[in-house]
């Protein structure tokens, strides 16, 4: 209430400076003469029409602001953007998904400042996460959002993925909607700005942040827990990717890893995207085992303070047989592997989607029809690593509920992308607020006791 209340004396004290210290000359005022008129080329009726309409929704809007708290504030800042959805969806795809992430780079989008249920709240890899729902890689692919995402209120948020060398990806158009069944079918391609551009951008975000956490630091408790990790208010991973014409996938992952791992809280290896020709080829036994070794050994040769390195995750595809998993599942035990993406997106097409005419398009499904078959997968790999590795859930969330399902059958985090690009930030609390009550309904105090509850 107090920031309110100095937001409206702020406004008041303005607009008597103005009136005061530019009053308008007395002829124009009161004189009826015509020669007294005002020039019509700045005293227009439209141009007074919008000058009173902007002061009274001004006004307006801080005379509600005044009256509320900051929480309902926040609120109402969440629901009005679903008035922006209807827009959006009038747009082409790749164009909207630009505008979207140029709005979150610059601000435009609502900051959630009422704090998590505690029942959602977790630790992994030694990192406090505020709550398990993540964005994931393929919405910010050049790391130009990071900080206006979290605001959302994301508990992380993974970027990417990057390529080492700049690569413009397939050619447009490469991005559709099947908005009827809530999915979108993408052949993106890796389209990257490379290493060295996300590297300079998140170098300058990590260093702004370490100069406000240090002057923050003086004015706050010492004895005052810290949420999040090096992108600040929530954990940041950073995905990485191979060039399409490269012959050495393990040497562009390790080129990643030396680059960007400094400014991630984990890193993924991406190896299931359908759009990067012979890629999912390194998820056979051999090749995987091979990489991993490779890009954990290139990590592990840096210099790290007392956190330690970066965890080391793998994206897999939902596209894979019982003996494909169960090969991943070696490999990973073998080399404790930190954890594993369930799943990309699936070049197979579900029947609810198969009759869509934009069905025959080629690329990768995501969203609403690509959740039973990534759920499963994570079943199956959840069993098959004995719950022993952190499982993060992919494919099909759209509520509190899916997030939810996703937990139980063994994810420890869960991420979305489709239902985001379609419900936009107002999704963001409304699955939070349903996850906790879903917890609460079946008894669970925090989120790790329901993790893989269904097959304990």
């Amino acid at each position: 209430m107090a920031a309110w209340s100095s937001s409206r004396k702020l406004l008041k004290d303005y607009f008597i400076k103005r009136i005061v210290s530019n009053p308008l000359p007395r002829s124009r005022c009161f004189s009826s003469s015509p020669q007294s008129l005002p020039n019509t080329a700045h005293y227009s009726k439209k141009g007074r029409l919008f000058t009173g309409a902007a002061l009274g929704l001004v006004i307006a809007g801080g005379a509600y602001a005044s009256t509320v708290d900051e929480a309902t504030f926040c609120g109402w800042l969440f629901s009005a953007t679903t008035l922006v959805n209807p827009f959006f969806a009038l747009l082409d795809p790749e164009f909207a998904h630009t505008l979207a992430v140029s709005a979150a780079a610059r601000g435009w989008v609502p900051r959630e400042k009422r704090p998590d249920p505690s029942s959602l709240g977790l630790e992994v890899w030694g990192r406090k996460f505020s709550n398990p729902l993540g964005l994931a890689a393929g919405f910010d692919k050049n790391a130009q959002a990071v900080d206006g995402l979290l605001a959302l209120g994301f508990g992380f948020v993974e970027v990417g993925s990057v390529t080492p060398v700049p690569q413009d990806g397939n050619p447009k158009p490469r991005i559709f909607r099947l908005r009827s069944e809530g999915a979108i079918i993408n052949r993106c391609g890796f389209n990257s700005e490379g290493i060295v551009a996300v590297a300079k951008r998140l170098g300058a975000q990590h260093g702004k942040r370490k100069l406000d956490e240090t002057s923050s630091t003086s004015t706050s408790p010492n004895n005052e827990v810290k949420q999040g990790g090096k992108a600040g208010p929530g954990i940041l991973g950073v995905n990485l990717g191979k060039n399409k014409t490269s012959e050495d996938a393990a040497a562009d992952y390790v080129q990643g890893v030396h680059t960007l791992s400094q400014y991630a809280d984990y890193l993924v290896i991406n190896v299931s995207s359908p759009n990067t020709p012979g890629l999912r080829m390194l998820q056979g036994r051999k090749q995987l085992k091979d990489l991993v070794k490779k890009v954990q050994a290139a990590r592990d040769e840096m210099q790290w303070g007392e956190e330690g390195p970066p965890p080391l995750l793998v994206k897999i595809a939902p596209d894979l047989s019982k003996e494909d998993l169960e090969d991943i599942a070696a490999v990973a035990l073998a080399l404790n592997l930190d954890g594993l993406i369930i799943s990309n997106t699936t070049i197979s097409r579900p029947d609810s989607v198969s009759s869509d005419p934009v069905a025959s398009e080629t690329g990768g499904l995501s969203g609403k029809p690509l959740f039973n078959l990534s759920t499963n997968i994570l079943k199956d790999m959840y069993i098959l690593t004995r719950g022993r590795i952190p499982l993060i859930g992919c494919g099909g969330i759209s509520s509190g509920e899916d997030a939810y399902k996703k937990i139980r059958a063994g994810a420890t985090l869960v991420q979305l992308y489709t239902a985001f690009a379609y419900g936009g930030p107002a999704l963001i609390p409304q699955i939070k607020a349903e996850l906790a009550e879903c917890l609460e309904r079946d008894g669970f105090k925090s989120i790790i006791d329901a993790v893989g509850a269904d097959y304990r």
